[in-house]
C-alpha cells in the first residue's frame, strides 16, 4: 500500500529526530573519550554513559516536540523546500550541542544563563584564549558532526526499514526518555544534555528574575545592608604591631589560585613559596570566593557588595556604594590598580573609576620594556604575564606618595596557560615527578595537565620574586600584604560543588607579632569590613558611622566553624549555591561540609527549607538594593565618583541617535556631529559611550577636542590628560593636547608633552611640527629650525612643513 504524503511527512520527521538522537549519542561518546584523554575523572563510566544516554533521549524528544510545529508550518507554506528548511534547524541544534560540549570540556562547566551576562567582546576574548576551543581538531569536529547527522538522516529516510523495527525503536526511545522522570539521579549537572541544560537554566533564571524583581522593601527596611560601622569588630589588632604611620596595603589577586593547590592539599606541591608563606602569615585554609569566575572578585573583596542580577559589575547604572578604594583614598592613600589584560573586561574599570582609583595600569600602558604573552594565530593575547605585571608595579611605586593601596590582578594561571620560559617550567614539573617526592594524586594525572602545573610554578615564582624585590623597599616594614585567589582554576576536575569557590587567604606583614592558621570559614565579603575596622580603630582615620557590607568580617577562631551566611554566584546570573553554618545548599540539594572542606550529600527536609528560605531572602534584598539604588544612601556618600547623569530630554535624544548601533557606529555619528558644529550632541554621545566604556579612547579624545573647540580649555585638558594616562602610546592624544596648548597659548606645556612622547617612543612628524610652531611663538627660532630640519630630512615633500620652515628664515 502506497504511503500518503501525510504519512511520509510524519515518518520523515520521526527519522530526522532519530538521526538527531544518534548524533547526540555520538557527541556524548566523544565527550567521555575527551574527558579520559584530558585526565578528567569519570567516577563510574557505565552509570555515566547510561545517564547521559537517558538525557540525550529525553532532550531529543523535547526538541522534536518543540520543532514539530515548524515542520507542520513548512509543510503547508514551503512544500518543495520543507525538508531542507527543517533539516537546517536540526543542523543548527547539532552545531550548538557540539559547541556546548567543547565549551564544557574547556571550562568543566555547562554553559547556562551566564551566557546572558557576557558581552560579545568578553565571549570572544574567553573563547579565543582557549587553544582547545580554537584548535583545528575542534573546528574539524564542528563540521564532522553535522555531516554525520545529515548522513544518518538521509540513510533513515531513503532506505526502507520494516515498520516493526521502527515501531520498536520509537517505543524504546519513549520508554528510555521516561526514565528521566523516574530516576532523579539523572538530573545531576554532570549527566545533563548540554542543550537541555542551557535552555532549562535560562528559563529558571528568567522565572526567578520575574518572581523576585518586584520585591519592595521601602516600607520596612529601605537600605537592607546598611549597618553601624561598629558592628564589625576589630579582630586583626591582636596580631599586629601598631605604629603611628598608616600602613601601605598591597593586595595580590591571583587568577585561579584554589586552596587545593596550596600546601599539602590534593593538588599541592607546585606552590613552594606560598606554602612557606602560610606559616608566616595569618592564613585561612577554609576560605571561599563568592563567585565561580573572575567577575565577582573586585566588588566582593574590595566592597563587600551585593551581587546584582548578573554580578555587580554588570549593573547598567552603578548604585551608590563605598569601597576599600574610596575610603582609603579619602584618608590620604594613593590608590592604584595593576593588571596585564584589558581592564574593560568584566567591566572592572567601571567599578574602579566609580571608586576614584588614582592610577589604573592595564594592557594599554605597559610600554616597550615589557613582554606580553605570545599572540595566537588569530592575533589575540590575554596581555602581560604575572612577572611583567609585578615588574611594572614595582617600577611605579617610587612615583607614588605613601601610604598606598596597590591592587594587583594576575591572569597567567588561566587557559591557554602560556607564559615566558614555559619549557623551563615544564622541565621543573618533570623533575618533581621524577623525584622521590610523593603526591596526593597519581603522577599520570599531573602529566596529563602538565601545562597547568607548570603555570602554577611560574605563578608562585613570580609572587616570590615580587615579594623579595619589595622587601628591599623602604616602606616594606610598614606594608600589609593580602594574597588570595579569585576562584579555583577551571580545567582541573572538581571533586564537588564547593571546591570551585575554595581559595586560600593570606595576610602577611613585617608588622605581624605572630602568625596563625584559621580553620573557621570566611569569604571575600569579610575582608574589607575587617581591614577597615582594623585601620580605623588603630590609626588616624576619618571614622565611618554607617557601612553597607554584605559580610560581617573575618572569623579568627582557629577551630572549624562557620558563623556567616555566604551566597555564591557560580556564574553571571546564577546564585543557586549558599553556605549556611556547616552546610552547602546547591541547586536544591543539601551537603554537609566537613573540617577538611569535603562535602557529603544529606537529606533533611526541614533544614533544606530553612536554608533555601534564607537564600531567597538574600536574593530579595540583593535585587531590591541593586535595582532601586538602596545599598548606601547618596546623602552619606562623599567618596564616590558617580557616572554622568542624563536628563530626561538627553535620554530621549540619546535613544533617538543610538538606536540599534554599537559604540563604533555611535562614535562615527559623534564625530560627524562635531565636524558639523553640533558640538553639544557630539559631547552627549561621547558621554554616553564613556559611561558604558570608560576606556573608549577615541570617544574620550573626541570629547576633549570638542571641549577645546568650545574654548573650555581647563575641562578639555582634564579629559585629554585622562586619555593620556589610560593610553600613553596613542598618538592622537598627543596631537589633540598639542592643539589645545596652541589655542590656549600654553606653549611651555607643549615642550613637556613632546618629551613624554619621545620617552614613550612615539614617532610622529606632526608632533614635532606642532612643537616647532610653539618654539616659534616663544621666539626660540633656533630650536624651531632644528626641529624642522630633522623633520624635512624624512618628509622633504610635505608642503606644510616646507612652508613653515621658510617662514622661520
Amino acid at each position: 500500500m502506497k504511503s500518503t504524503p501525510q504519512k511520509l511527512f510524519v515518518k520523515g520527521y520521526i527519522y530526522t529526530c532519530l538521526a538527531l538522537l544518534c548524533t547526540f549519542l555520538l557527541i556524548s561518546l566523544f565527550e567521555l573519550y575527551m574527558m579520559f584523554s584530558n585526565g578528567i575523572k569519570v567516577p563510574n563510566f557505565g552509570v555515566t554513559l547510561l545517564y547521559k544516554l537517558i538525557n540525550d533521549v529525553y532532550t531529543s524528544i523535547l526538541i522534536g516536540m518543540v520543532l514539530f510545529p515548524f515542520h507542520v508550518l513548512f509543510f503547508f507554506i514551503f512544500k518543495k523546500q520543507r525538508v531542507k528548511l527543517i533539516t537546517v534547524f536540526f543542523v543548527f541544534v547539532v552545531v550548538v550541542q557540539f559547541a556546548l560540549v567543547a565549551y564544557s570540556l574547556t571550562t568543566l562547566l555547562n554553559l547556562g544563563a551566564d551566557v546572558l551576562g557576557y558581552s560579545i567582546h568578553d565571549v570572544y576574548a574567553t573563547v579565543s584564549s582557549s587553544s582547545e576551543a580554537t584548535s583545528l581538531f575542534s573546528l574539524f569536529l564542528l563540521v564532522l558532526f553535522p555531516m554525520v547527522f545529515l548522513i544518518l538522516n538521509r540513510v533513515l529516510n531513503k532506505h526502507v526499514i520494516r515498520h516493526k523495527i521502527v515501531s520498536i525503536t520509537i517505543i524504546l526511545v519513549v520508554l528510555f526518555g521516561s526514565l528521566k522522570l523516574v530516576l532523579s539521579e539523572t538530573s545531576a549537572i554532570a549527566y545533563q544534555n548540554k542543550m537541555y541544560f542551557l535552555g532549562a537554566d535560562i528559563i529558571k533564571f528568567q522565572n526567578e528574575k520575574n518572581a523576585i524583581g518586584n520585591y519592595d522593601l521601602s516600607g520596612e527596611d529601605e537600605y537592607p545592608f546598611l549597618k553601624s560601622f561598629d558592628e564589625t569588630k576589630d579582630v586583626l589588632a591582636p596580631f599586629f604591631k601598631i605604629q603611628e604611620e598608616k600602613p601601605t596595603i598591597v593586595i595580590l589577586i591571583i587568577e585561579g589560585l584554589g586552596s587545593e593547590f596550596v600546601g599539602d592539599a590534593e593538588y599541592g606541591g607546585f606552590t613552594p613559596y606560598l606554602d612557606s608563606l602560610a606559616s608566616k602569615s595569618l592564613y585561612w585554609n577554609n576560605f571561599v570566593s563568592t563567585s565561580g569566575r573572575s567577575f565577582g572578585i573586585l566588588p566582593s573583596l574590595l566592597g563587600s557588595l551585593p551581587y546584582g542580577e548578573k554580578g555587580f559589575l554588570e549593573l547598567t547604572k552603578t548604585p551608590s556604594h563605598i569601597s576599600l578604594i574610596s575610603v582609603l583614598k579619602a584618608n590620604g592613600y594613593t590608590t592604584s590598580f595593576y593588571a596585564g589584560h584589558q581592564s574593560s573586561f568584566d567591566r572592572n574599570i567601571n567599578f574602579l573609576e566609580y571608586n576614584g582609583i588614582d592610577y589604573l595600569i592595564d594592557e594599554n600602558n605597559f610600554g616597550l620594556d615589557y613582554e606580553s604573552t605570545k599572540v595566537d594565530s588569530k592575533g589575540y593575547s590575554w596581555g602581560y604575564p604575572d612577572a611583567e605585571i609585578y615588574k611594572k608595579a614595582l617600577s611605579t611605586f617610587d612615583e607614588k606618595k605613601t601610604p598606598r593601596l596597590d591592587i594587583v590582578m594576575t591572569l597567567t594561571n588561566h587557559d591557554p596557560f602560556d607564559f615566558p620560559l614555559k619549557e623551563d617550567y615544564l622541565t621543573k614539573v618533570d623533575s618533581l615527578l621524577n623525584s622521590t617526592r610523593s603526591f596526593s594524586l597519581p603522577k599520570e594525572e599531573i602529566e596529563a595537565s602538565k601545562d597547568i602545573y607548570a603555570s602554577l610554578l611560574y605563578t608562585d615564582n613570580s609572587i616570590k620574586d615580587f615579594m623579595q624585590a619589595y622587601a628591599e623597599r623602604e616602606e616594606y616594614k610598614n606594608t600589609i600584604f593580602i594574597i588570595t585567589g579569585d576562584h579555583r582554576l577551571v580545567p582541573i576536575s572538581q571533586k564537588d560543588k564547593l571546591c570551585r569557590y575554595h581559595v586560600p587567604m593570606f595576610i602577611y606583614s613585617p608588622l605581624l607579632k605572630k602568625s596563625a592558621k584559621f580553620k573557621s570559614v570566611s569569604s571575600h565579603l569579610d575582608v574589607t569590613p575587617s581591614l577597615l575596622s582594623f585601620l580605623m580603630n588603630n590609626y588616624e582615620f576619618n571614622k565611618l558611622e554607617k557601612v553597607a557590607w554584605v559580610g560581617e568580617g573575618l572569623d579568627t577562631v582557629r577551630s572549624f566553624r562557620n558563623i556567616h551566611q555566604i551566597p555564591l554566584m557560580r556564574y553571571k546570573g546564577n546564585t543557586s549555591d549558599f553556605i549556611y553554618k556547616d552546610y552547602l545548599y546547591s541547586d536544591g540539594e543539601l551537603y554537609k561540609i566537613y573540617e577538611n572542606f569535603n562535602t557529603y550529600k544529606i537529606n533533611d527536609e526541614n533544614l533544606l527549607k530553612t536554608i533555601s528560605d534564607s537564600l531567597i531572602a538574600f536574593k530579595k534584598r540583593n535585587t531590591y538594593s541593586t535595582q532601586q539604588n538602596k545599598i548606601f544612601p547618596d546623602s552619606l556618600n562623599t567618596y564616590a565618583r558617580p557616572n554622568i547623569e542624563f536628563s530626561t530630554e538627553q535620554l530621549v535624544e540619546i535613544k533617538k541617535l543610538t538606536k540599534g548601533l554599537n559604540f563604533d557606529q555611535i562614535f562615527i555619528i559623534a564625530r560627524e556631529k562635531a565636524f558639523n558644529k553640533e558640538r553639544k550632541k557630539a559631547r552627549l554621545l561621547c558621554d554616553y559611550i564613556l559611561n558604558k566604556s570608560p576606556n573608549n579612547i577615541d570617544a574620550r579624545v573626541l570629547k576633549g577636542r570638542v571641549l577645546a573647540w568650545e574654548g573650555l580649555y581647563v575641562k578639555a585638558e582634564i579629559e585629554l590628560i585622562s586619555a593620556l594616562k589610560r593610553f600613553p602610546y596613542y598618538e592622537d592624544t598627543y596631537l589633540a593636547l598639542l592643539d589645545l596648548y596652541w589655542w590656549a597659548e600654553q606653549d611651555e606645556k607643549s615642550i613637556a608633552l613632546v618629551e613624554k612622547a619621545h620617552e614613550n617612543k612615539i614617532e610622529n612628524a606632526d608632533i614635532s611640527f606642532k612643537l616647532a610652531k610653539a618654539f616659534q611663538r616663544m621666539n626660540n627660532l633656533e630650536k624651531a629650525n632644528r626641529l624642522m630640519d630633522s623633520i624635512l630630512i624624512i618628509h622633504p615633500e610635505n608642503k606644510d612643513y616646507v612652508t613653515f620652515k621658510q617662514s622661520l628664515e
